[in-house]
């Protein structure tokens, strides 16, 4: 039972030994072990086998036996077979061992006959998997060659682009470089067209610096001793006239000295001898003034001294005068301004009146005529007085001169041609006073309509008619007849309403339209008034340019400042007074403050401070547009000279000019 035991235990180790467990290990080719290593070693027994043998020997056969029978079922084929007697000798026993070795040998070999199958069969998958390894080197061998190409084409793509880009970006720049060319040729010419323009303009420059030193010079020669006008100035006067002299020929001689090196005179070169040209006229200028102040004072001091003779005679006359003008001033005063004009005032316009009315019944005849020859005559004379005079708003200069000239030869009785006819006043007796009442009429029309509405055609109607003034003096009176008859504010004159005098009526001597439709508004009336009131103004301070008479305006500034005296003695009228006080003083306040200067700023504080408050108490709020514009104006008199507004400056044109 023990050798039985023991040799199961033998078959059993044989059976648990790492040769009787051949396994497949799938990380052999990891650890870099040979493919056969496990199965090409040669069997070997396990160390207890000799123990075993031992055990064996010293075991009854019958055990043996029936061991080997009782496994006589066993898988091995050779075990089977083999039969041990229970009887048998130690030789026996080595025989049954030989036999065992044997059979063991054969299943060894079997085994390995097994073993070299499965090696074959694993080296035959180690092979295919080896050939899908190469296969799958060979994959990835084209993907990297198919993405190197990729990367190559995908680089050539780029190259070509950026190649492209070269080009375009050398393009631009040639582009650029040509435009660059362009720009740099085109500011060549320029530069060469600016160099001939200073060219040009330093000859512009030389030839005014010549004119001006010659100009310079020839005023300088007004400043020697010898010349007439110094001889009334005294020696330390002409020497420091002289001195100054000399000094502004040295600045522009030493201006043009510059330039004889060939260099033309710069911006301030000129500026400096401008400035001395400038500095010379004012010195002439003041020099002549100063010559004619001594020359009046001189003229004063003798017309004085004859004076001073027959003052003394009506020293006493005067001064009681001037009691009684001081004590009808304060009773004035105390009684408060006048409501209607000075008696002298209204004689004179009375004998206006009167005058132009013997002038119109004079032509009575001529106008009431009943034959048409006569009227046709009477037509033709109007119209060659009045056309003329139409034309004078939109003209001026020689064509002014044309118009002048016509209406003259109409007056002096020769023949013009009028409406492609030729008329003369000598073709009937009352011929001359019907053109000139017609002309006076048109001229006081004009004021009222042309005037009304351009207030710069009061200039050259206002310079004809004083031009006509002056040669024709009784046309000169039937305009300020028309013209106080239109508008008694150009006296001064407020017409006082009498008794039984209807208002339509005296709506007409106040000034107004009256129709059928009723009297005119304020507005229109106004308008007409300041169109009059302008005209008067402008006729009072000019002169016809063309005369050949000497002599002061035939109804001159005198006129004009006595009706700002008494506009300002008369009770202000609500909106009328402040209406025609500005447009008398915007056109004629330059010319009375150059003739009455001091006295002229005196009137004007007076008519602030004291005149214009009566004005406002006056004045509802209606109609306070013409309030506040004279107020404004008279607030920027009162600002500094620079500041002052712009007062209309006579002549052929209108024109402005700063107080």
């Amino acid at each position: 039972m023990p050798s039985e035991s023991l040799r199961w235990e033998t078959l059993q180790a044989l059976k648990n030994s790492p040769k009787g467990k051949i396994s497949f290990d799938p990380f052999w080719l990891e650890r870099g072990e040979p493919l056969l290593a496990g199965c090409k070693d040669s069997p070997s027994l396990s160390p207890i086998a000799g123990v075993i043998l031992e055990r064996l020997s010293s075991a009854p056969l019958q055990k043996s036996s029936s061991f080997l029978g009782s496994r006589s079922g066993d898988s091995s084929p050779v075990l089977s077979e083999v039969s041990i007697s229970s009887t048998g000798s130690v030789a026996d026993v080595r025989s049954h061992q030989t036999v065992f070795y044997l059979s063991t040998q054969l299943a060894l070999r079997v085994r390995q006959e097994m073993q070299e199958k499965l090696v074959a069969a694993v080296a035959s998958a180690e092979s295919e998997q080896l050939k899908r390894f190469e296969e799958l080197m060979e994959l990835k061998q084209r993907q990297e060659y198919q993405s190197m190409r990729d990367m190559m084409e995908r680089e050539t793509k780029e190259s070509i682009g950026r190649q492209e880009k070269l080009k375009e970006e050398q393009r631009r720049r040639i582009t650029l470089v040509n435009l660059r060319l362009r720009e740099a040729e085109q500011q060549r010419l320029r530069e060469a067209e600016l160099e001939r323009q200073r060219q040009a303009e330093g000859r512009e420059r030389l030839r005014s610096l010549n004119s001006i030193q010659e100009e310079i010079l020839q005023l300088n020669q007004l400043l020697e001793p010898s010349t007439q006008t110094k001889t009334d100035l005294p020696p330390a006067s002409l020497s420091s006239y002289s001195t100054r002299g000399n000094q502004l020929c040295s600045q522009v001689s030493e201006v043009v000295r510059k330039t004889a090196e060939g260099n033309f005179p710069s911006l301030e070169d000129m500026t400096v001898a401008e400035r001395a040209l400038h500095e010379m006229r004012a010195l002439i200028r003041l020099m002549q003034e100063e010559a004619a102040n001594v020359r009046e004072k001189k003229k004063k001091e003798q017309e004085q001294e004859e004076e001073r003779r027959k003052q003394a005679e009506l020293l006493a006359k005067q001064e009681g005068e001037k009691k009684a003008a001081q004590l009808a001033k304060e009773k004035a005063q105390r009684k408060g301004l006048q409501n209607s004009a000075e008696d002298v005032t209204l004689k004179w316009y009375k004998d206006l009146q009167e005058a132009a009315s013997r002038c119109a019944q004079s032509f009575e005849q001529l106008s009431s005529a009943k034959d048409g020859q006569t009227k046709k005559l009477k037509l033709e004379l109007q119209k060659a007085a009045t056309i003329p005079v139409s034309q004078i708003a939109s003209n001026s200069g020689s064509q002014l001169r044309e118009i002048f000239d016509k209406i003259d030869k109409l007056l002096s009785g020769r023949p013009v041609v009028s409406g492609g006819k030729s008329v003369s006043t000598s073709q009937h007796p009352q011929g001359l006073d019907f053109a000139s009442y017609k002309l006076a009429e048109k001229f006081v029309k004009q004021g009222e309509e042309e005037v009304a509405s351009h207030h710069e055609a009061a200039f050259p109607i206002a310079v004809v008619a004083s031009g006509v003034w002056e040669l024709h003096p009784q046309v000169g009176d039937l305009i300020l007849a028309h013209l106080h008859k239109k508008c008694p504010y150009a006296i001064p004159h407020y017409p006082p309403m009498k008794e039984g005098t209807p208002v339509d009526e005296y709506q007409r001597i106040l000034g107004y339209r009256v129709d059928d439709s009723g009297v005119e508004g304020q507005d229109s009336f106004l308008k007409r008034m300041s169109g009059m009131i302008r005209l008067y103004a402008a006729i009072i301070q000019l002169k016809w340019p063309y005369s050949s008479k000497q002599g002061p305006v035939p109804h001159g500034l005198n006129h004009g400042w006595r009706w700002l005296a008494q506009m300002l003695n008369m009770e202000p009228l609500a909106d009328v007074t402040a209406t025609l006080l500005f447009d008398f003083l915007e056109v004629c306040g330059n010319a009375l403050m150059n003739q009455y200067r001091s006295q002229f700023w005196k009137l004007i504080l007076l008519l602030k401070e004291e005149y214009f408050p009566r004005i406002e108490a006056v004045t509802s709020s209606g109609q306070m547009g013409s309030v506040i514009r004279l107020k404004q104006f008279l607030e920027v008199l009162s600002r500094p000279r620079t500041q002052r507004p712009k007062l209309s400056k006579p002549g052929l044109e209108p024109a402005t000019f700063r107080l």
